[in-house]
């Protein structure tokens, strides 16, 4: 029995070990208290159990809104984790993006959320089209509906990559050398149907 429990504790240990050198050098975006930092309608988003909002399953959406991160980045991993609640609920996570000038939109990259869309590469109010789209079959697999769920977003240089609850959705390389690769980052409730899109855990590195 002592042999047992001595090796339990070593996997522990060992897991433990392994699990914060996973975390070095990431730093938390969103604090789960307060959105300070962060910019954005607080009449579309708010604060619950720790967690960021967008929406509400009481009343559609009028139009698509963003919260947005004040900070700007150009190469960087973000993870946190997110669940959309609600029939024909539509999300997703602005990266490398701005603010379009006295409107509600952003234009940019992202990675998207909502059925036909999880784990693709959107380009939102720029072009306007899917430019990488994940397989179905990998969703139907990994990803857990109303419920948390892991997203990892990596840029680096042209090249940005998407993984859902630890299984890349997406890997795509940027050949319009016009188009930048620096920006915000944001948090989506796209206009439509009654529906939530929550977001936490929030961090980043820089690369």
């Amino acid at each position: 029995m002592r042999c047992l429990l001595l090796a339990l504790r070593i996997v522990l240990a060992v897991s433990t070990a392994a699990a914060a050198a996973d975390e070095a050098g990431f730093q938390p975006l969103f604090d789960g208290r307060s959105l300070d930092g962060w910019e954005g309608d607080l009449k579309v988003f708010r604060i619950e159990e720790g967690a960021i909002v967008g929406g509400s399953l009481e009343k559609p959406a009028a139009r698509n809104e963003f919260l947005c991160a004040k900070t700007e980045f150009g190469d960087f991993e973000m993870r946190l984790q997110f669940k959309l609640l609600g029939k024909g609920a539509n999300a997703g996570v602005q990266i490398r993006s701005r603010r379009i000038p006295n409107h509600h939109e952003m234009k940019g990259y992202q990675a998207d959320l909502g059925d036909g869309w999880w784990g693709s590469l959107y380009d939102e109010s720029r072009r306007n089209k899917v430019l990488a789209a994940t397989d179905k079959a990998l969703i139907a697999e990994v990803l857990k509906r109303d419920d948390w769920n892991d997203y990892t977003i990596r840029c680096e240089g042209r090249r940005i990559r998407l993984w859902i609850n630890g299984r890349q959705t997406v890997d795509y390389t940027e050949p319009d050398e016009t188009i930048e690769q620096r920006g915000l980052v944001g948090l989506q409730i796209h206009g439509g149907p009654p529906s939530e899109a929550w977001y936490r855990d929030i961090r980043v590195k820089k690369l």
